[in-house]
């Protein structure tokens, strides 16, 4: 069996993965009366609602039966689950000022104890579950007025609400990277790289109109601006509380206020047919945008990693044990 410290810190890892990770969006409040930190699902269509019990609860998509994950041994590979919502806050891209839409961000963390190094496991869906936000002025906002003579005539027609309506919504365009442990436990450096791409959606601008690529992506790299608070939570394996002993950990990181000011924003890309839209939201928004023109910032989230209180007791098979415990919460 391995020292309580070394456990400790791969589920803590595993929190504060998420800690940062969700500050690049905004997420479901969730609130004081909610104990277990679950907030309002976000559902799409491409996630399924999962109800678990108990501590298991805001950990609903956590990859448990991904192949990496199972194969993880308890004692060179560690295994956890990560779970984040923030309350909400400010996104600036280059001269567009939105509230954050409501955003969860669930994923697994995978700890190599030899190398003290981690990787990151999405759920099937993507990390990210977010709500679509409205873009202030909407599509009037993004590229009205104009010289252009057809931006000049789609203008005119935007006395309709619903026409002018712009929603954006952050969505994953890859797996979180370069998590340092170390960042989040203190305050004013980078913890985890977060690559997303914006939806921008309305009827003008077709279904294709981004900003940020699979090339090309907004690369958050957001930080604590303030400590958050930590607490230690012990359950059993179908999410039971269990202040004493209980075979599952659970940490939580709450309270802190969040941000990244030193992101760059590519410009619009597939607005309009063929692209035709690009120019003039990219000229009215002012981007491309270069790093220290944007900011992002979070007032609050509440993270929460899970995992085996003693790995080492079930290796070889402490990733398959997770996925026992997870499913025995009600997990499908």
């Amino acid at each position: 069996m391995r020292p309580v410290p070394t456990r400790a810190r791969a589920a803590v890892s595993g929190a504060l993965t998420a800690v940062l990770v969700a500050m690049a969006l905004s997420a479901a409040p969730a609130s004081a009366e909610e104990p277990d930190g679950v907030s309002p699902a976000v559902a799409t269509a491409d996630v399924p609602a999962v109800q678990l019990n108990g501590h298991w609860a805001p950990f609903d998509r956590c990859p448990v039966d991904d192949e990496a994950m199972l194969a993880t041994d308890g004692q060179a590979l560690v295994a956890t689950c990560v779970a984040s919502t923030s309350p909400g806050g400010t996104i600036k891209l280059g001269n567009t000022t939105a509230t954050t839409g409501a955003t969860e961000l669930q994923f697994g963390v995978i700890q190599d104890t030899a190398a003290g190094t981690f990787t990151v496991v999405p759920p099937a869906g993507g990390s990210i579950v977010s709500e679509p936000t409205a873009i202030p002025g909407g599509l009037l906002g993004l590229m009205c007025p104009s010289d252009i003579p057809f931006v000049t005539q789609i203008c005119r027609q935007l006395t309709d609400i619903s026409l002018n309506r712009v929603t954006a919504t952050v969505e994953p365009i890859g797996t979180p990277t370069e998590f340092d442990l170390t960042a989040g436990l203190s305050t004013g450096r980078p913890i985890v790289a977060l690559p997303v791409r914006i939806h921008l959606e309305n009827p003008f601008l077709g279904d294709d109109c981004y900003i940020g690529t699979a090339s090309s992506p907004i690369v958050l790299r957001p930080q604590n601006v303030t400590a958050p608070a930590l607490a230690v939570q012990r359950f059993d394996p179908d999410g039971t509380p269990n202040a004493t002993g209980g075979a599952m950990l659970r940490f939580a990181l709450t309270g802190s206020t969040q941000g990244d000011s030193a992101f760059s924003v590519p410009g619009a890309t597939g607005c309009g047919l063929a692209g035709i839209l690009n120019g003039a939201v990219n000229l009215k928004t002012g981007l491309p945008s270069g790093a220290g023109n944007n900011a992002l910032t979070l007032d609050s989230a509440s993270t929460y990693s899970a995992g085996l209180t003693a790995p080492g007791l079930v290796k070889p098979d402490a990733g398959k044990v997770l996925s026992q415990y997870w499913h025995s919460a009600g997990g499908r």
